[in-house]
């Protein structure tokens, strides 16, 4: 990755991104990008306006940099993200979690929209993610090594930071929320998978699968930032549903839970 692309994006940005470290980095995925409350906006930047970043070409990625106040925490919010099946490569994918890391930003929530496997799963219901499991076969720290980044050699045995996978437990107790701990898949997109391979990812431990915050989520535990995941379960994977699956599905799921979403989040946030 160039670095030369960071430094731009980093360049671009106030000062006041800089002049504290947040409490908490947020990147919320497809039909996350209403569920943000905040009581003081210090800093709002369009995605399209910082350099190397662009505007998201994904549906329900809103594409706007918040800092925020919530509840006397401050908040680096990413509103939608960007995804390496748009062909634009590493550095779009993973500058939000690298600006974060030159904001001093200790803990990050990675949210998504994923399909679900496990037969317990139905649509509406959120998944805390353990682990994940890269079907990829890539990552963003492929590459010459950058020291800033961590060990040339990261361990991932613990990617999801288990006391923030308990805070986030909490406030799924605390608003009566369905939720359950689960494995990732990650597929590099963008066709939806098909019957045999979902059946594939099923025998390995997959409880829901999806396209994106594997990249992110690698690059942040290396960077040595804590790292939370939440999944909202927005259809049932192929060939478990009984229909074709297609985005707008996705969307509908988000814009029916946007107000458990906007709750979970909120909740979360004051846990921390």
């Amino acid at each position: 990755m160039q670095m030369k692309c960071f430094d731009e994006a980093a360049g671009y940005l106030p000062d006041a991104c800089f002049k504290a470290p947040p409490d908490l980095g947020i990147l919320l995925g497809s039909g996350w990008g209403a569920s943000l409350e905040a009581d003081e906006v210090i800093v709002r930047i369009r995605y399209a306006d910082i350099p190397g970043l662009g505007s998201s070409t994904v549906k329900g990625h809103s594409g706007e940099f918040m800092l925020y106040r919530r509840g006397g925490k401050l908040i680096a919010a990413w509103c939608g993200r960007r995804h390496y099946y748009e062909g634009v490569g590493w550095e779009p994918v993973v500058l939000p979690v690298e600006i974060l890391r030159r904001m001093g930003c200790q803990k990050v929530l990675l949210t998504n929209a994923s399909g679900g496997i496990n037969p317990a799963l139905r649509p509406g219901d959120f998944v805390i993610i353990r682990d994940h499991i890269n079907m990829v076969g890539n990552n963003p720290l492929v590459g010459p090594h950058v020291e800033e980044w961590g060990e040339r050699f990261p361990d991932m045995t613990e990617v999801y930071e288990k006391r923030l996978a308990e805070l986030l437990h909490a406030s799924a107790n605390r608003l009566g929320l369905r939720v359950m701990d689960g494995v990732y898949a990650y597929t590099s997109g963008p066709c939806y998978e098909t019957p045999a391979e979902i059946q594939s990812y099923k025998a390995q431990g997959a409880d829901v699968v999806g396209m994106s915050t594997v990249p992110e989520a690698v690059f942040a535990h290396a960077c040595g930032i804590k790292v939370a995941g939440l999944s909202l379960v927005s259809n049932l994977a192929a060939g478990i549903s009984r229909r074709a699956l297609g985005h707008e599905e996705v969307i509908a799921a988000g814009e029916a839970a946007k107000p458990r979403m906007a709750e979970f989040i909120a909740d979360f946030i004051s846990r921390i």
